[in-house]
This record gives C-alpha cells, structure tokens and sequence, in this order.
C-alpha cells in the first residue's frame, strides 16, 4: 500500500484507461478472482453515498472516479439493479452500447450503460450533471463468478455561460432570502409606460364615401328642367314655405341711390368723370 500511495503522489501521473483496459483487465481480473498488485480502482457501494460525495471516496482521478461496485438486484439475480440512494436515483438514458477490442472487432468485451443522477424520487426528481458509465462483462452460456461492475463517475462539462446564469441566480436567491421583508421587484407590467400607447396615432375613421348626385341642366325653348341620374336616389330636404314660417324677403324694384351722389364720386378724377356719363346713361 505504501508503495501504492508512492506512485500516485508522482507529479504528473494521471489514470486515464481505455474502455478496452477497463473491461479486458480491470474488471476481468475482479470478476474471476485474480488479484493485482496495486488498488487503483477502490471497492465501493456507490449506491449508498451521494456522487457529490464520492470523489473524496475515491483511490484516484481528478475529474473521473472509478469504483467496482457490487450490484444489488431488487428482485434475485434476474432482477433490476436497485439504484436508488438516500437523496435520489440513477436513471439510464438509451439503451447498452457493445464495447469491442481494438485489435479484434468481432470480440464484443463487454456493455456499457449511460446512467444520469436525478435528485427526489421517481419517476419525478430534477436532473443533476452527475453521470455514470456503467461498464459490465457479457453474460455468456454460464453466470460470471461475481456480479460485479465497473462504474466511472463524473460531471458533465458545463459552459462558462451557464456557470455564470446559475451564479446569478443564487445570487439573487441570498438576496431575497435575506431580506424577506422587503417588496418583490416590480414586474414588466408594472414598469411598462403607457404613454407609448397615447403616442400611437389613432387610426382614421375611414367613412363610406358619399355619392354625389349631379343635376343635368337641360335648355329647350328658354324652359330649364333637371334631370336626375337614375343611379342612387335620395330622399331630398322639404323645407317650410308658408307665409308664417319665413319672412318675406323684401327687395326694391329699382336703386333709388344716385351713383354720382356719393361722397366718393365727389372727387375730381378724369377717371371718375367718365365712368359718371355711364352711370347717367344708366340711371336714364
């Protein structure tokens, strides 16, 4: 062991194994009892701890931890593997993909399930960005020797757009929680300024166009008649003509004022002078 916790202290070692070397020697070794001289990959429970909690579980990794994990079956060995942990549960999304050797690509190796951490319980929980691979041999004609798999758990690369959301947000959350008395923040409607709708031009009322009715004057033998066209009748105004109604307009036969007797005709114009033998003429 001591010679184990020298060789992962070295700067610069990382443990980054294959799929293949996960399955082919790894795992192989565990399942039909061959012992190895160092413990990498540590022998855990994962199902009874919270995987936030199983980095600081794990032999070795920085952004990956590898456990060999026992699978506890609901219901015998025929069974569903059972999940489920004290602050929610793995579900797998999509089916097993078959892992084959590089060398060989006809030697399927081993299946490997893709299982997501959900917190709460099923079927509803929220999605969390803790993943899990599970890594199994195949089952051939006989049972393997211990039913054992081998889980690889990590995180799922967040972008730094989403870190910085998630950021503000509690942010914001230690903000309301801290003041609790204080009134919630005015929403859009409430921020909105009407006056973008008094300063929308009203439409036009657009009213039907009138039709004009246009009277044909017709001259025979000195007598004038209308004709109306025979489009659109309307009804025309009536109005009062008795005696009592309207006065009677009272006009002179004849302009009783001399022309030449206004104050203005008094001035001295040859102008005037001549337009005074036209006024005599007619005054006649």
């Amino acid at each position: 062991m001591a010679e184990m916790a020298l060789k992962l202290d070295l700067p610069g070692f990382r443990f980054h194994p294959t799929e293949e070397e996960l399955l082919d020697f790894y795992l192989k070794n565990i399942v039909f009892g061959k012992k190895m001289r160092l413990d990498v990959i540590g022998y855990l429970n994962i199902y009874r701890h919270d995987p936030w909690d199983l980095p600081g579980l794990s032999n070795v990794g920085e952004r990956e931890w590898y456990f060999f994990v026992p699978r506890d079956r609901k219901h015998g060995s025929g069974g569903r593997p059972n999940r489920t942990t004290q602050n929610g549960f793995w579900k797998a999304t999509g089916s097993d993909r078959k892992i084959v050797s590089l060398s060989d690509p006809k030697r399927m190796i081993g299946l490997r399930k893709t299982l997501v951490f959900y917190k709460g319980r099923a079927p509803r929980g929220n999605k969390t960005d803790w993943v899990m691979n599970e890594y199994r041999l195949p089952e051939y004609s006989c049972p393997l020797p211990k039913d054992i798999v081998l889980c690889k758990i990590y995180r799922k690369a967040t972008s730094l757009k989403v870190l910085e959301q998630r950021a503000a947000m509690e942010e914001e959350m230690k903000t309301i929680h801290a003041s609790p008395s204080s009134s919630p923040p005015p929403s859009s409607l409430d921020t909105m300024s009407f006056c973008s709708q008094l300063e929308d031009p009203v439409p036009p009322i657009l009213m039907p166009a009138q039709n004009l009715v246009f009277k044909k004057e017709i001259e025979d033998n000195n007598n004038i008649r209308y004709e109306k066209p025979n489009e659109i009748k309307r009804p025309s105004l009536h109005l009062p003509m008795g005696k009592d109604m309207l006065p009677e307009l009272q006009v002179p036969s004849k302009l009783s004022m001399e022309w030449n007797q206004d104050p203005i005709w008094s001035l001295n114009s040859p102008w005037i002078q001549n337009f005074a033998h036209y006024a005599d003429i007619l005054n006649f």
